[in-house]
């Protein structure tokens, strides 16, 4: 159970950071959504190193 719980973490920050990278890749990136997302991954990146 942990493992999946861990694995799904693992998925989503995967996904932010493919999100972020094609945001700053834009010609005008959103700089709120970049903040936005750097905190989501940063959140997850935290919660992965309890478990």
């Amino acid at each position: 159970m942990q493992s999946s719980h861990v694995e799904a973490l693992k998925a989503k920050h995967a996904g932010l950071e493919a999100r972020l990278h094609a945001e700053q890749s834009r010609p005008a990136p959103d700089v709120a959504m970049i903040q936005q997302l750097k905190k989501q991954k940063l959140r997850i990146k935290e919660e992965l190193a309890s478990c």
